[in-house]
């Protein structure tokens, strides 16, 4: 609450001949409300700030995570599409992706103002906004980057990321997000079913590509292609569960935000409940893919346990800010059951995913949104999106069913927009010979074919090194 003071009304009080005096105090005091606003706007930006630090930290996790589910022969190729996700994303999201997601005043489409951040810093927008969408928009890109790894050529891959941050991914954006989204539940002039979707930090993309070859054999039967680093897989989940800290917590944008003045409780508590959730959730969907998975392979199996737990992360993430901690428990058992269903239906149809993004942003993402419509408090709901009294809130906890219906439109204008949009993009480039590489570069190796060597030298001789990175042999006796 801001400080005022009227000059008039204090001179009253002081008394007579007061009035150069109750100037003077009021001006101190309009001196010290400044500083106090200041203070606030340098705190939240801060915030904000480490937040997007935080989520772009998640580009290294998803490097890690996609270059040890490969398999070694394909390391450097899938290293260099995760630089490429941020560099690509970067400019593309600056010229076009922002305004298309974020720029108002504008439809309930797609923005149009703020192209190139033209006149930002604005009242409702500073260059930190902008990186941490940024950092939003890459991780998109990021998630599907494994996905078609190990047999998309590069040029490709290029035009895809381009496309998704530029274009396909603000335009979704924009409906759930920004305050002039036709779904959003920060349009509160005109909301879906009168609630809008609560989204709160967003879910996956779709994305198709046949699969590898030798993934099914000539009878049809799944083979196993392993990737060849279970350790960087650990150390990729460890990352992005660090970053996740970024993703959901930071999406409430500021945290010097009092529910009622003077006390303990405000959007800082609403920070730290939404960190619990996304904790809880990984951790129950960790272990219950542990035994679930030990139940069906006779395995205790460390990369089942890391996609586990990112479904469960998947799956919290739209409903972490406005659930109880015990909701976040189900959520994350839920999560885990859907992903082991979800790789189950992609062995039967032989789809090849080798990072199980499709099954775990996608179906795990996709019972989250509806999790979210079945769980979300009121209180939450009102605190976390207020100005619009009497929102509806979760089935299962007595506000009725408009939200659940937003949240079923939802899935399926995103499963239609990207279809719609992707797959004619796709389609293209297949039809110009631009998506698939050949199958003798396929099977001789992308790192080789593509990138002029190994990732990984394995013999000092120099014959061994031709394609790899040249080593240089130290003798004990130079060692110190």
């Amino acid at each position: 609450m801001a400080l005022t003071c009227s000059s008039s009304e204090l001179a009253q009080i002081l008394g007579p001949n007061s009035t150069a005096a109750a100037d003077y105090i009021c001006s101190q005091f309009t001196t010290v409300n400044d500083k106090f606003t200041d203070t606030a706007y340098a705190v939240d930006s801060t915030y904000l700030l480490f937040s997007a630090y935080l989520v772009f930290s998640m580009q290294l996790g998803f490097a890690m995570l996609c270059a040890g589910s490969v398999r070694a022969k394909n390391t450097m190729n899938i290293m260099l599409t995760n630089v490429l996700d941020a560099a690509t994303g970067g400019i593309f999201y600056y010229l076009f992706g922002f305004a298309f997601a974020f720029g108002s005043p504008s439809n309930g489409f797609i923005g149009r103002h703020n192209f190139a951040l033209k006149s930002i810093p604005s009242s409702l927008f500073d260059y930190s906004y902008f990186l941490y969408q940024w950092a939003f928009a890459i991780a998109a890109a990021g998630i599907t980057s494994g996905s078609i790894a190990e047999r998309t050529q590069f040029v490709a891959y290029l035009v895809y990321s381009s496309f998704l941050t530029g274009f396909v991914y603000p335009v979704v954006s924009h409906w759930f997000w920004s305050a002039d989204g036709w779904a959003s539940a920060a349009n509160t002039n005109n909301l879906l079913f009168g609630s809008g979707v609560i989204d709160f930090a967003g879910s996956g993309v779709v994305h198709m590509v046949g699969p590898r070859i030798g993934r099914f054999d000539h009878t049809g039967r799944s083979v196993a292609l392993r990737g060849h680093s279970a350790s960087l897989v650990v150390l990729g989940t460890f990352i992005l569960w660090f970053g996740w800290y970024g993703f959901n917590p930071g999406s409430f944008a500021k945290i010097l935000s009092p529910y009622s003045s003077g006390s303990y409780y405000g959007q800082w508590s609403a920070v730290g409940r939404t960190a619990v959730t996304t904790t809880l959730a990984g951790c129950t969907a960790a272990l219950t893919t542990l035994f679930g998975k030990r139940i069906l392979s006779g395995h205790w199996n460390v990369t089942d346990v890391c996609n586990g737990l990112l479904g469960g992360f998947a799956a919290i993430t739209a409903g972490c800010s406005v659930v109880e901690p015990w909701a976040a428990i189900i959520c994350g058992f839920v999560a885990a059951l859907v992903l082991i269903g979800c790789n189950m239906m992609a062995e039967k149809a032989k789809f090849d995913d080798p990072l199980e993004a499709a099954q775990l942003h996608g179906g795990c993402g996709a019972w989250g949104v509806i999790f979210t419509a079945l769980f979300a408090t009121e209180k939450y709901v009102n605190e976390v999106y207020p100005g619009k009294p009497g929102r509806p809130y979760g089935l299962f906890m007595g506000g009725g069913g408009r939200l659940l219906a937003a949240h079923v439109i939802q899935i399926l204008v995103i499963i239609g927009w990207v279809s719609a949009t992707m797959g004619p993009l796709f389609f293209i480039l297949h039809k110009f010979n631009l998506l698939r590489i050949s199958a003798e570069d396929e099977m001789a190796g992308m790192d080789l074919t593509r990138h002029g060597g190994f990732a990984y030298a394995y013999h000092d001789d120099d014959e061994g090194n031709k394609h790899g990175i040249q080593m240089r042999r130290i003798e004990p006796s130079a060692q110190i």
